[in-house]
């Protein structure tokens, strides 16, 4: 069983858009993963600008990747590295803890990941 960031089981971050490294909704850890997808993120216009200015176009679809393109308000697995960045840019996208793999706090401490939570991620029901 994964767990997320507070020691319990990984929730699946978004169905719609389908997200996660293996594309089954969840940020999973896995060997294939360079990337590190492992912070689940309700994306922001602000990040969306810092991605496609930092060469990463997650706006843009690509149905060849089965990826159609996100707009804020969006759930996404994101690689570990690029949420720091954005954080150090003062753009971070906050964070759903139930479903932020706990291999993040090896790069990012969780007080940290705490302080960009998002609001209602402490237990909410809405629609992924």
């Amino acid at each position: 069983m994964a767990l997320n960031v507070l020691g319990g089981e990984l929730q699946a971050c978004s169905y719609d858009p389908l997200t996660g490294y293996l594309r089954d909704g969840c940020c999973q850890v896995g060997p294939e993963d360079r990337g590190s997808h492992w912070i689940c993120a309700r994306v922001t216009s602000e990040f969306l600008a810092f991605s496609l200015a930092s060469g990463n176009d997650l706006i843009t679809p690509r149905p060849e990747w089965r990826f159609a393109g996100l707009k804020p308000g969006d759930r996404w697995c994101l690689c570990v590295l690029r949420w720091l960045d954005a954080l150090e840019a003062g753009v971070a996208p906050p964070v759903v803890l139930q479903s932020t793999h706990e291999a993040a706090l090896a790069l990012v401490p969780l007080e940290v990941l705490q302080l960009h939570a998002w609001p209602s991620a402490m237990g909410s029901g809405e629609q992924r």
